[in-house]
């Protein structure tokens, strides 16, 4: 598996996220994240359910995410 090519990170205002730390953060957390979907995948499709109903039951995990820090 390849690791995805992650962004630069920007914030709301479109500043750029340069602290190294934080950087060396996201990428261990999205690289977590990539190998646990592998294998959740991987496993939904051992078990015979449709790749198409996988892709988008992660799909739809994603975007149903809540954002606890939001300022609206």
């Amino acid at each position: 598996m390849s690791k995805i090519a992650l962004p630069i990170w920007i914030r709301d205002d479109k500043s750029i996220v340069a602290c190294t730390e934080k950087i060396r953060v996201m990428k261990e957390n999205f690289d977590e994240i990539q190998q646990i979907t592998q294998d959740a995948f991987e496993d939904g499709l051992l078990m015979e359910v449709s790749e198409t109903q996988m892709r988008a039951v992660l799909h739809q995990m994603v975007d149903e995410l809540i954002n606890p820090y939001d300022k609206t």
